[in-house]
């Protein structure tokens, strides 16, 4: 469900630069934007496309950029999950223009920057580019305790698994935290390409001294991605482990049910053996009858019990 829309500016006289923040954008606050800036009529249609890939589109007086991030939302199932959402940003020289859905990240700066005169000089004071990086580098820094949390979920799950003694299956549980690692790999693998593209964009909005900048967050980009090729590794073992352990508690039901069938065979065929009325069966009539077939039945199933337990069958 799309939420209420909202359009918030904060402007920065020193520099004469407006932040323009729209929340969950509608089809009046794009006919909004198509009337007040000189924006491509696809790049408007982009924000509010539904699936649109990561990319930067390069023009003479702005650079338009679509990125994904992660972030964790409740399901419908109650189940808190990594999801996808996309941030649009419309950046020029004077102006930076960000669409998004509720992105926990781009609410904070603004509420923060809008209160607070020393968080709006550290992002709006040294112009848009400088601004583009903070916020880039915030939402992507922003994946580190997601990924944080993955790894504790993991480590839980893997003492679990290990510990013979806890008997719930977590096999429902690693299926949906190896789908949040693939979902976070998905989101994270073609930004490395997106951010490593802005140093070689319109130098106007993005000075040659931001390209270290912007060099720091794909390294920060590099290490999600190596930290979640480890954690996809760990929860393919992980799986693997869990379904070995699985399968071999289930050998071991079913070799335990197999040896008590098999003692089992005998004494059916003497207690059926008895249960006819014939008057020539051996022991049918003395007085001690009962005794002498009881001693056999109880023989037979020691005599089984030893053999199995010599063979280390039990």
């Amino acid at each position: 469900m799309t939420g209420k829309s909202l359009t918030e500016r904060i402007k920065f006289k020193d520099k004469d630069f407006t932040w323009v923040s729209i929340n969950n954008p509608q089809e009046k606050e794009i006919a909004y934007l198509k009337r007040h800036y000189k924006f491509h009529d696809l790049d408007l249609e982009d924000c509010l496309s539904e699936i649109q890939r990561p990319k930067i589109d390069d023009y003479n007086d702005y650079l338009f950029i679509v990125l994904h991030v992660p972030i964790r939302k409740g399901s419908k199932k109650g189940r808190r999950e990594v999801k996808n959402t996309e941030l649009n940003i419309f950046i020029s020289q004077n102006f930076v223009i960000t669409l998004h859905k509720d992105n926990p990240t781009v609410n904070k700066v603004f509420a923060d920057a809008k209160k607070k005169k020393k968080i709006r000089e550290d992002y709006m004071g040294k112009g848009t580019g400088y601004f583009l990086y903070m916020i880039i580098d915030d939402l992507f820094e922003a994946g580190f305790p997601l990924l944080d949390d993955l790894t504790k979920q993991l480590n839980e799950m893997e003492r679990e698994v290990f510990d013979y003694d806890y008997s719930k299956d977590r096999l429902k549980d690693i299926l949906f935290l190896k789908k949040d690692i693939i979902n976070f790999r998905r989101i994270i693998m073609p930004q490395r390409a997106i951010i490593a593209q802005l140093e070689h964009k319109n130098k106007k909005f993005l000075p040659e001294k931001l390209d270290i900048y912007f060099d720091d967050i794909v390294d920060k980009i590099e290490k999600l991605w190596n930290n979640l090729e480890n954690l996809a590794e760990l929860i393919v073992s992980l799986h693997e482990t869990n379904e070995s352990i699985i399968s071999h508690s289930t050998n071991n039901i079913m070799k335990v049910l197999t040896l008590f069938s098999v003692v089992m065979l005998p004494l059916t065929f003497i207690t059926g053996f008895y249960g006819m009325n014939i008057d020539v069966l051996p022991f049918a009539k003395g007085d001690a009858s009962f005794a002498i077939v009881t001693g056999i039945i109880g023989g037979i199933t020691l005599l089984m019990i030893g053999f199995f337990r010599y063979k280390k069958w039990l």
